[in-house]
């Protein structure tokens, strides 16, 4: 990697819009002839450059010594450089509406500035393999056998390689063909794949035809360029290419001009690196491929070898290819060396192997006059013979192209890495960088070959930030080990990978502004892209205070699972215990700066972390591959729904927000399915796997993750409905009537009946068999495998604080000890959920009267008269709904403060309570004054029925009516809107209507009421004829007196205009009464339908809030809840007991019953998983693809067997002529006598007659 000075630079001028493209012509220069020198062909009427000498400048033609002095031209010096006035993109006349990018360029250009414009402007992307086509120029007929090879062979292998084609771009020769080729693959090929292959023209300006077309200083977007007959070979642009160089050496009409400036940028870009802003592992490969050619390729190639660029020939294409062919295939090296001329004694090249090259090249140029030249750099390249790869393509199959090009790329670049090295990891990196599993399963991971950890750890980046999963499946499969991979250090440099276009990276750099502070100057991410150069000395090498660390990763996990996950990474960055924001991140900036040691360190959970990695990115595959190699499946399968879905919110490109929605679905549909699997397998260890407290995801539930990513399809599984219903019904039978439950609130004693079933034997057949696995297995724990649903055993527990063993996990069993039947009995029945919401119910009626009691019947007068005694009973009871509010929001769980807070906002009914509580605080302040008594009344008033609407809530609980408060709500709305144009209509209709009516009425409230009011009223059909119609008796004092009217009287009707109010009248009633409600009644319809068509599983996911909040709230309904909280201030914070109903729905098990746990789960998700490949392999696409490949495979071995026939029949051939001619020998020898042989000759016997002779 080098030039980055000068990339740097030239990159500045990249960032410019299209519409100002004057950076161009500063930055890329042309070469234009300044001194004539007179071409001795031409009568002096033409300079060696090409051009007229009118052409020439008048100071070069002023330069009369350079004419008389110089008799050989040069680009260097008799050419100067100037602004290029050819760029932009061409448009091809009777082509395709594509346009191709094209530049005119001084062959002295760096390179690097090239190869920007080409990947950050052009957008062309970064290569994995570069393939230079060399040679077939000059209208050659190709062969038919060389087209195929380049159809079926090397563009097939490029696109499967996400490869760069270099030819000269012109319409004649192999570049024709090439650009054929691409065409036909462009047709055939998938939408996926259009963009994977790159043909580039590199071709000299001065040989272009119809170049006047491209001139253009400001640039063309595009330019028009013509062809005058596509069919036929010349040299105009193939209109086949994507991108054109256009390289300028000042000569017209001349070839090679391009020649040095391709082989410095081919020799640029093998310095380069793969992937994504080049995250590769390997430099880019570059194989220049030889067809044909003549001697101005050999000097190419002369030149391209001296930079250890590999070559392919093309055997038997012809001119060059076939003399190199024959040189390197058929010309040995003599072991004898000559000293060289210096006489220092280092070993030259021998006599005989001079002459052997000599006598090839009078062989197959025999009209060269400068053979000797020919002669040394054929001998330069034969001692590169290393780097040259011979392919047959005449007697070889083309489909296997691409293994060729792999096998020479890995010939050369053994010749190239250290001895220490494996000599397989070079093929494995160009499988990786060419993305083919195929070839890695079927060369390298075959069994014969044993890889090591640090032979497939740096390849292990590459795939990860590439996007390319099979590989990653390949190497955990084959000796990588994931644990010792994944170190905090490694997944930092994997989100500092992330491309600067996705959400992903915005969220980091916003996190990482908050941790620098706004004072410090943040790189943004700039519409200029990075070079992979800058790129890796980002990642690597930046100050280390300002690059993605664990803490912007924690943050942004903390924006989208915040609400349900205590914070990642705080452990690891030490952090956990300080809950000041600010002090936090002071400690993180004193950890980055004195030293980073928590980056040599193993991630603890390293597939979840790769599967949070993958997720954000929205990768698919890679993602899906995670969560398969993940434990915890259904929640990790939910805390990726989750995550995907906040994602999805934040996310502007509509094509990506639905896809990550499409993926979020697929993981909930993948958690529903695996917990199907644990329920019907065992349906106590999957009640556990609910409300088992994860350490992986930050101590969270399924039911927990659940609700946070809105997963109605999770909720409405039986097993999770089961759960709840048992929670919901707590030690009574389910199917316990609701006028049985009222009726023992009135009447208590019946709970010792038999009135109420209860479940008590089923817990005793429960406790006896965990008695007797107690006694078989000591060691384990006792709570494990059940799940606590009776509440009498919770609240025995609360009281007695014995919270350890079922909480905690802690391996000591423990068994409360039974209590008195009517103790027990008790308790089972009153602090039941269903029983403390039925009690909130009848309380919150009774409030309800209360209030509509004191509003209409004893409303005293502000103080002093004094207050009412129903009013301080009202303002207890409100008193204790405060309470009740403040505990349930910061006292019901043992999340964060701002965890609590967002969570308890996010609830719709928990604003409602905050509104009403937040009006009746207002309107008793209000009320305690004289002069704003009547404001707290409409105060009073107006909570009342913000208090009303909350009794929807309890709604939520029945099977019926529950969807519909989601259909109020979303109907709700859709409202908003249709008040949006029923708006603009009112206002255009009432302020129209208004000023035809009256000429001037100053009365403010008489406007509102008739612009807006009278028209709204219009759409109930309350239509004042007599004030719209002027012929109509209006029974109404008015006068035409401006004074009286401004004093206040009514103005009378303006009769002038009256037709049009008339007809304003009928337009308004059209529009609003028809077009507007109907629209209204559409919207409503469809979102009836919308939420009908699932009210099932919308209701069963809202019952398991209602459930959360009565598990958790006291027994006892207000006002008598001030009881309950009295009794938790002395137990919470003066005795110290723990609550256990604070963790509602959280089971935390030892270390040894989770493993057994989770070990249960992975079997079930496997055994899941096999039976779905099982329903896949059978479908019929399964099949068609298996037979496919079967086929192609039979293809495969029958074209390789017809080659071997091929061959059998050309050895027997030369079997015969042999024999016979032995045969010849030996009757010539017998008949000429001219000795006597010492035995008698030798019977010939065709023991298998071949087929020539017997015909």
């Amino acid at each position: 990697m080098k030039d980055t000075g000068e990339v740097r630079g030239s990159t500045d001028k990249l960032s410019k819009s299209e519409k100002d493209q004057t950076w161009i012509a500063r930055t890329y220069k042309k070469r234009v002839c300044t001194t004539f020198v007179e071409d001795s062909f031409s009568n002096g009427a033409l300079c060696q450059c090409g051009r007229a000498r009118d052409a020439h400048s008048s100071v070069a033609l002023g330069d009369y010594f350079s004419t008389a002095i110089v008799n050989r031209w040069d680009s260097a010096q008799h050419s100067s450089e100037y602004p290029t006035d050819a760029f932009g993109e061409v448009q091809f006349a009777e082509a395709s509406k594509r346009h191709s990018h094209f530049l005119r360029l001084s062959r002295d250009t760096e390179p690097s500035q090239v190869y920007y414009l080409m990947t950050t402007h052009w957008r062309l992307p970064i290569p994995n393999l570069v393939v230079s086509v060399v040679g077939g120029e000059r209208r050659m007929k190709v062969k038919s056998w060389v087209r195929e090879v380049l159809r079926q062979g090397l563009v097939k292998a490029a696109q499967r390689a996400g490869a760069w084609i270099f030819t000269t771009g012109l319409a004649e020769g192999v570049g024709r063909c090439v650009g054929e080729a691409v065409r036909d693959h462009a047709t055939a090929a998938s939408s996926d794949s259009l963009n994977k292959v790159v043909a580039v023209g590199i071709a000299p300006w001065g040989i272009v035809h119809n170049k006047e077309q491209l001139v253009n200083p400001k640039g063309s977007y595009p330019a028009k360029y013509y062809i005058q007959d596509p069919f036929r070979d010349s040299c105009c642009l193939d209109n086949k290419y994507q991108s054109f160089l256009l390289v300028d050496d000042g000569r017209e009409g001349c070839r090679g001009g391009e020649m040095a400036f391709r082989t410095k940028l081919e020799d640029y870009i093998s310095h380069q690196r793969t992937g994504i802003s080049g995250s590769g592992t390997i430099d880019i490969p570059v194989l220049c491929m030889l067809i044909s050619g003549d001697i101005s390729s050999l000097e190419q190639m002369d030149l391209s070898l001296k930079n250890s660029v590999p070559w392919l020939v093309l055997a038997g294409s012809g001119g060059l290819a076939d003399f190199l062919t024959d040189l390197l295939e058929n010309v040995s090296t003599a072991p004898v060396f000559q000293p060289t001329a210096e006489g220092d004694g280092e070993p030259g090249p021998s006599v005989d192997l001079k002459e052997k090259i000599a006598e090839r090249v009078k062989k197959h140029f025999p009209a060269e006059s400068e053979s000797d030249k020919l002669v040394e750099r054929a001998l330069r390249i034969y001692q590169c013979r290393d780097l040259i790869s011979i392919y047959h393509g005449e007697q070889e199959s083309p489909t296997d192209f691409d293994t060729v090009l792999l096998k020479a790329l890995v010939g050369a670049s053994k010749q190239r890495v250290s001895a220490e090295a494996s000599p397989y990891n070079e093929e494995l990196k160009l499988a990786v960088a060419w993305n083919r599993v195929d070839i890695a399963k079927s060369e390298l991971f075959n069994g014969d070959i044993q890889w090591k950890y640090e032979d497939l750890k740096e390849s292990m980046s590459d795939v990860l930030i590439n996007n390319k999963p099979q590989f990653v499946q390949l190497f955990t499969e084959n000796g990588l080990n994931i644990t010792k991979y994944l170190t905090y250090g490694r997944l930092e440099q994997l989100y500092r990978s992330v491309p600067d276009s996705t959400l992903l990276y915005q969220l980091l750099q916003r996190r990482l502004v908050v941790r620098l502070g706004t004072a410090t100057t943040v790189p943004a991410a700039s519409s200029e892209p990075k070079s992979p150069v800058e790129t890796l000395e980002e990642n690597f090498q930046s100050e280390p205070t300002t690059d993605i660390t664990l803490f912007e990763i924690s943050g942004v996990l903390d924006l989208l699972l915040g609400d349900t996950c205590q914070p990642f990474y705080f452990d690891v960055l030490g952090i956990s215990d300080i809950s000041f924001k600010r002090k936090a991140i002071k400690h993180v900036c004193r950890l980055l700066r004195e030293n980073r040691s928590y980056q040599e360190k193993r991630c603890l959970y390293p597939w979840a972390s790769l599967f949070i990695w993958a997720v954000l990115q929205n990768r698919t595959e890679m993602a899906t591959f995670f969560w398969e190699m993940a434990g915890e499946s259904v929640l990790t399968a939910l805390s990726g729904c989750k995550m995907l879905r906040e994602l999805s919110k934040l996310e502007s490109e509509t094509e990506i927000k639905l896809s990550m929605k499409d993926l979020a679905q697929t993981f909930e549909n993948l958690a529903h399915d695996i917990f199907s699997s644990c329920y019907h397998s065992d349906e106590s260890r999957s009640f556990d796997l609910l409300i088992r407290k994860s350490p992986v995801w930050g101590s969270t539930t399924c039911l927990q993750m659940g609700m946070g990513a809105d997963a109605r399809l999770f909720f409405s599984q039986d097993g999770v409905q089961s759960f709840l219903s048992q929670i919901w019904w707590g030690d009574m039978q389910r199917d316990t009537a609701v006028w049985k439950l009222l009726l023992t609130f009135f009447c208590p004693l019946l709970c010792y009946t038999n009135f109420i079933s209860f479940r008590e034997n089923d817990n005793q057949q429960e406790e006896e068999g965990r008695s007797s696995d107690e006694d078989l297995s000591p060691d384990a724990d006792n709570h494990y495998g059940t799940t606590i649903f009776s509440f009498s055993d919770i609240k025995h527990i609360e009281a007695d604080g014995q919270l350890s063993s079922t909480i905690e996990g802690f391996p000591e069993p423990f068994r409360p000890p039974r209590r008195p039947f009517i103790v027990s009995r008790w308790r089972q029945f009153w602090f039941a959920p269903v029983t403390a919401f039925l009690g909130n119910v009848l309380m919150y009626f009774l409030f309800l009267v209360l209030y509509t009691y004191v509003l209409l019947l004893d409303f005293k007068d502000p103080p002093p008269v004094g207050l009412a005694g129903s009013e301080y009973v009202l303002y207890f009871w409100v008193f204790t709904m405060v309470c009740e509010e403040i505990r349930e929001a910061f006292f019901s769980g043992m999340m964060t403060l701002r965890q609590m807070l967002r969570v308890y906002i996010q609830d719709v009914w928990n604003k409602l309570d905050l509104l009403a509580i937040t009006l009746f605080i207002a309107g008793l302040i209000c009320r305690m004054f004289e002069w704003s008594y009547e404001y707290g009344r409409e105060l009073l008033c107006v909570d009342f029925m913000v208090f009303t609407l909350r009794l929807i809530h309890i709604f939520a609980i029945h099977k019926e009516l529950g969807p519909k408060i989601i259909i109020v709500g979303k109907m709700v709305k859709d409202i908003f809107f249709f008040l949006f144009f029923l708006a603009v209509w009112i206002m255009a209709y009432g302020v129209a209507n208004q000023a035809l009516l009256y000429r001037h009425d100053p009365n403010f409230d008489r406007i509102f009421r008739r612009v807006f009011y009278r028209p709204y009223l219009h759409i109930y059909g309350q239509i004042p004829v007599e004030e719209v119609d002027v012929k109509q008796v209006w029974d109404v004092e008015c006068t035409e007196n401006l004074t009286l009217v401004e004093e206040g009287a009514e103005q009378c009707r303006n009769p002038s205009g009256n037709w049009l109010v008339v007809i304003l009248l009928m337009v308004y009633l059209l529009v609003t009464n028809i077009l507007l409600i109907n629209l209204l009644i559409a919207m409503f319809s469809n979102t009836f339908t919308e939420v009908q068509a699932n009210s099932e599983s919308y209701w069963k996911f809202q019952r398991y809030n209602l459930i959360v909040q009565y598990h958790s709230r006291p027994s006892l309904a207000p006002p008598f809840i001030i009881l309950s909280h009295i009794n938790l201030f002395i137990r919470r914070k003066i005795r110290k007991v723990p609550s256990v109903k604070v963790q509602h729905f959280v089971l935390q098990l030892s270390p040894k019953d989770a493993n057994r746990l989770m070990t249960w789960e992975t079997i079930q998700k496997e055994d899941f998983l096999t039976a779905q490949n099982k329903i896949q392999k059978s479908s019929d696409s399964e099949r068609l693809k298996r037979m496919s490949v079967k086929m192609d495979s039979i293809a495969k071995h029958m074209t390789e067997n017809r080659d071997l026939d091929q061959r059998l029949r050309a050895l027997e051939n030369e079997m015969e002529n042999c024999s016979n001619a032995l045969r010849w020998i030996v009757d010539t020898l017998a008949q000429g006598g001219a000795f006597k042989p010492p035995r008698p000759p030798p019977t010939f016997r065709d023991a298998v007659p071949s087929s020539s002779s017997s015909s």
